[in-house]
């Protein structure tokens, strides 16, 4: 019986929060932390799936993949076989077993990593012919129609096509990914702000529907076909006014952004990040007060060129460009200071952009 032993990392979104379903621009980037999973042929007509993080195990047959209400966590690789399935693919039993070193709660994408590892997996092992844009779109499917999450397309496509050594340009409404090198001497340093991240609750949802009420209100299909000008003169309520700011705004941000690493004015785009975040606290309302003050706590300190929210938002973590000959000080000082602040303890993760999902 064939295995395979398949990794998929995590992703950080380095600009463009929540435009991914309004069919917009991100920047983001895989990181080196992210769900392995070992994959093994059985004769049995049935998935098994283990996690050595919970130490937990469940079984279902192919023949009646459902929802799962006790283990949760299973959801997500048994609707990545569902959802396969239902595309038509023919497979047979197998055994997943699955560890992962991304922190879960962090707004790192711990979901889309476990899914597309096991896609790749189921994959490989049954010689399914699926080009890579299709993998990360039916892995959202799973997210979307299995688990119950509206999530976007972002976290799939980044654990998909990240590249070591630089950021990925996604274009989402060409469904086009482009490579954008971070300059060598420069890392991210992520801070998971110790206050758990939670999709499957309303906001997020909330923030989707406001969105699309707004592109709506304006005679659009989706808010990339705006600008903030646009958005500034149309009669709309505070609220609705205010999301579609956010995203019209991050759109210009992150092309901006891009236009700024390429020319090599990092601090320009340090710039943006932060006024990213402001624009996450005032128009789009996803940060929170932990998130607001590790942002605080980075601006200005030596080797900082900036600082932002990163995920759905809600909890989690922020990001840091950072020279990471400073990590260590700025760890120390803000680690120090967060919890004077707040009580909680923040964990912080130094890392550089990697290779996307892979055989290991």
């Amino acid at each position: 019986m064939m295995s395979v032993t398949t990794f998929a990392p995590g992703r950080v979104e380095v600009l463009g929060n929540h435009t991914d379903y309004n069919d917009g621009f991100v920047l983001s980037a895989a990181i080196h932390l992210g769900v392995t999973t070992n994959a093994v042929q059985i004769p049995e007509v049935e998935l098994r799936v283990s996690s050595q993080t919970n130490r937990r195990n469940v079984r279902v047959p192919l023949g009646n993949l459902h929802r799962l209400e006790t283990d949760g966590w299973a959801n997500y690789p048994i609707g990545v076989i569902s959802t396969l399935q239902q595309a038509g693919f023919q497979l047979g039993g197998m055994e997943l077993e699955i560890s992962s070193d991304l922190p879960v709660g962090a707004g790192l994408s711990s979901s889309a990593a476990l899914e597309v590892s096991t896609a790749v997996a189921t994959k490989t092992i049954f010689d399914l012919a699926i080009a890579p844009m299709e993998l990360a779109k039916l892995c959202q499917k799973a997210e979307n129609e299995f688990v119950g999450v509206q999530c976007g397309l972002l976290d799939h496509v980044s654990s998909v096509f990240g590249r070591a050594d630089s950021l990925i340009l996604i274009d989402f409404q060409t469904l086009t990914v482009e490579t954008v090198p971070l300059p060598e001497h420069l890392d991210l340093l992520l801070f998971n702000s110790g206050v758990p991240h939670e999709l499957v609750g309303g906001e997020y949802n909330e923030r989707r529907q406001q969105c699309a009420r707004a592109a709506k209100l304006l005679h659009v299909s989706t808010l990339r076909e705006l600008t903030p000008s646009q958005v500034r003169n149309a009669v709309l309520d505070d609220v609705i006014r205010r999301r579609a700011l956010h995203i019209t705004e991050e759109n210009e941000r992150v092309l901006q952004g891009v236009a700024a690493l390429r020319s090599g004015h990092i601090e320009r785009f340090g710039e943006l990040m932060f006024a990213s975040h402001q624009s996450s606290k005032v128009n789009f309302e996803n940060s929170t007060r932990y998130l607001d003050t590790l942002v605080d706590l980075v601006r200005g300190l030596p080797g900082v060129f900036g600082a932002r929210l990163t995920g759905g938002g809600f909890g989690g973590s922020i990001v840091c460009l950072i020279q990471p000959e400073h990590a260590a000080e700025i760890i120390e000082t803000v680690a120090k200071r967060y919890h004077e602040l707040t009580g909680a303890t923040c964990s912080p993760i130094l890392t550089e952009p990697s290779q996307g999902a892979r055989l290991v």
